[in-house]
C-alpha cells in the first residue's frame, strides 16, 4: 500500500569510524490531507460550529491546537478558554453518501498500547494509542473518532501500516463533520488507575491511556519547525515553549516524571532537594523540573506570567486569581498530584 503523509527523519547520535550507523526517527502526516503546508489551511482543520453573541460562525481555527475555542469577553478583550489538545484533521476522500474513505497511519513507528473499540466510553470515541521509543523517552500518540481500528495491542506498527479509518464517533461529531483527532503526548503517570479511583465513581474503561494522563504536546508546530530544522529534539522543541507559571511542590523522593523523560530535569542534583520546581506551559505541559533548596509543606505557584483577566480562563481552570499573583484551584491541585505522582 502507498503510504500518503509527509514524513521528515531526525537522526540522533555520532556516526564515529567503526560504530553503527546513527539511529533516526520520523514524523509523518496520518492521513492523505497534506494542506497543514499550504497556504490554506482550512483545508486542513475541521471547523466547529460556534455562536458567540449570537454572530454563528464556522471557523476551521477551531480546529487546531491550543486554546481554539469558546470565546469570552473579559477585561484582556475576547480570548478563548477552551483547550483543544490535538489536530482535527478533515477527511480528502468520501463516498458517494458522504463518508469518509481515508485511512489513517501511526504519525510514527510504534507498538500499539490500546485499542478503544466502543465508542461510548469516552469523548474520543474509538480510538487507538500508540506508543514510540524515542531518544528522550516514550511519547504517545492517539488516533480518535475513528470509524474502525485495524489494529491490536501489542502489534509493532511502522509507518505504512494502516491503523484504523477516520470517521466520527465520539460526542458531538456526525458526518459532515467527520475528522481525524490526532494527538502526540507525554505520558503522566503509570499509576494512573489508582489516581482516578481516589477521585471518580464512574469507571476507567482505558487504563494508563485515558486521555486525563495524556497530555498533548503542539504537533502541528513540531511538523512545521522539523520542516526548518530536521535535527530538532523534542528537548529543544519543548525548550522553546514559553513558560507561564511555576510550581514548587514538596520533593518526596525522584519524580517518576523524570524517570520517563530525564532531559526535564535541568541541572544535576547537589545532594538531595527539598522541593521541586516545575515549570509549565500555559496548557499544563510540563517544561522543566529544577531542584530547589526552599522547602514547602504545600504546593505553591511561584510564579505566573501576569494578566489582565482571570487565571482560570488561561490555563484550564487550574489556576485561580488574576494579575501577577495566583494560587492552585481544586483542578490544579488535583492535576499537579497526577503530574508529581504524589497521590
Amino acid at each position: 500500500m502507498i503510504r500518503f503523509g509527509f514524513m521528515i527523519a531526525l537522526w540522533v547520535g555520532m556516526c564515529l569510524v567503526g560504530a553503527a550507523p546513527a539511529l533516526a526517527w520520523e514524523l509523518n502526516l496520518p492521513t492523505g490531507n497534506r494542506s497543514i503546508f499550504s497556504g490554506d489551511p482550512s483545508d486542513f482543520y475541521m471547523y466547529t460550529d460556534r455562536n458567540f453573541e449570537g454572530v454563528k460562525s464556522q471557523p476551521w481555527t477551531a480546529g487546531q491546537y491550543g486554546f481554539v475555542r469558546d470565546q469570552k469577553r473579559t477585561a484582556a478583550g475576547v480570548i478563548m478558554t477552551k483547550f483543544h489538545e490535538g489536530l482535527d484533521i478533515k477527511p480528502v476522500k468520501r463516498d458517494e453518501r458522504g463518508i469518509p474513505l481515508d485511512l489513517v497511519y501511526p504519525i510514527s513507528a510504534g507498538t500499539v498500547v490500546h485499542v478503544a473499540t466502543q465508542a461510548n466510553q469516552s469523548s474520543y470515541g474509538k480510538y487507538v494509542v500508540i506508543r514510540h521509543d524515542w531518544p528522550e523517552g516514550p511519547f504517545y500518540s492517539l488516533y480518535a473518532h475513528l470509524m474502525e481500528a485495524r489494529v491490536s495491542p501489542g502489534a509493532r506498527v511502522g509507518p505504512q501500516e494502516v491503523v484504523g479509518r477516520l470517521g466520527y464517533t465520539g460526542e458531538g461529531i456526525d458526518r459532515v463533520r467527520a475528522h481525524l483527532h490526532v494527538e502526540l503526548n507525554l505520558l503522566l503517570s503509570d499509576r494512573f488507575e489508582s489516581w482516578h479511583a481516589s477521585r471518580f465513581q464512574t469507571p476507567n474503561h482505558h487504563g494508563n491511556y485515558n486521555g486525563l494522563n495524556l497530555v498533548g504536546l503542539d504537533l502541528a508546530r513540531l511538523y512545521k519547525e522539523r520542516l526548518q530544522d530536521p535535527a530538532l529534539t523534542v528537548a529543544a522543541f519543548l525548550s522553546r515553549e514559553r513558560v507561564h507559571h511555576k510550581i514548587r511542590v514538596a520533593a518526596r523522593g525522584k519524580l517518576p516524571l523524570l524517570a520517563r523523560y530525564p532531559f526535564l530535569l535541568q541541572r544535576a542534583e547537589s545532594g538531595r532537594p527539598v522541593a521541586w520546581e516545575i515549570h509549565f506551559n500555559q496548557s499544563g505541559v510540563p517544561l522543566a523540573v529544577h531542584p530547589s533548596s526552599v522547602s514547602t509543606k504545600d504546593p505553591v505557584v511561584t510564579w505566573v506570567e501576569p494578566s489582565k483577566t482571570y487565571h482560570a480562563y488561561l490555563t484550564r481552570g487550574r489556576l485561580s486569581g488574576s494579575g501577577s499573583t495566583a494560587t492552585l484551584s481544586a483542578s490544579g491541585l488535583s492535576y499537579l498530584s497526577l503530574v508529581t505522582g504524589q497521590f
